[in-house]
């Protein structure tokens, strides 16, 4: 069984949700479609950004990435160059970690492709949602964040490696990953109700 706790407030949330900023971004943001291109990009960026450090640290960065990558716009950050590179190496409010840096900057033209060719990121990243629901909080990767990430390499995306992605697709709510017992699980079970599948390969 998923851990839960009960907080001061009465609510039962996911055990990582206890303290702020997790408890809002649980209760908001955390399993809920994401709408837009410009959206799934910026979390495949900030889930990169994240490997090897908490949550924590990105949350308590995320208007700092979103300043510095120009609001997460794919058209903006594609068109940056070797001097945008220097200057996010020189920004105390990211973090300056030079692969990842060039990664997101590398994703963006590889986005921008993908949407050309597939119409949009959500239509592409959907496909990969799993037949059954997996048990919440019972893992870190999927059969299908493996293909995810397999195919996203194919296409030259950078720091999307399979745990990466099934990160991904438990905040994008490709999968509920909260307790059957928290608050927030039938609200993301309702939003996801609400998204439109592709239908084609």
């Amino acid at each position: 069984m998923a851990f839960v706790i009960t907080g001061d407030d009465g609510v039962t949330r996911c055990g990582w949700a206890a303290v702020e900023p997790e408890t809002t971004y649980h209760d908001e943001e955390w399993g809920f479609p994401l709408d837009g291109d410009d959206a799934f990009f910026e979390r495949v960026a900030l889930e990169g950004f994240q490997s090897g450090l908490s949550w924590r640290t990105i949350l308590n960065k995320r208007e700092n990435f979103r300043t510095a990558f120009a609001g997460f716009d794919i058209e903006k950050v594609a068109r940056f160059t070797d001097a945008d590179v220097a200057r996010l190496l020189g920004d105390a409010g990211i973090i300056r970690h030079r692969g990842k840096i060039e990664a997101v900057i590398n994703n963006a033209r590889r986005a921008a492709e993908l949407i050309e060719q597939d119409g949009s990121l959500p239509q592409f990243f959907w496909r990969y949602e799993p037949d059954t629901e997996p048990e919440p909080h019972s893992q870190t990767t999927s059969a299908e964040s493996l293909a995810l990430s397999k195919d996203l390499k194919k296409r030259g995306w950078k720091f999307v490696g399979p745990t990466t992605m099934y990160a991904l697709m438990q905040a994008s709510g490709i999968v509920n990953d909260h307790a059957h017992e928290c608050v927030t699980r039938p609200r993301v079970a309702r939003a996801r109700s609400k998204v439109r599948r592709a239908t084609g390969g």
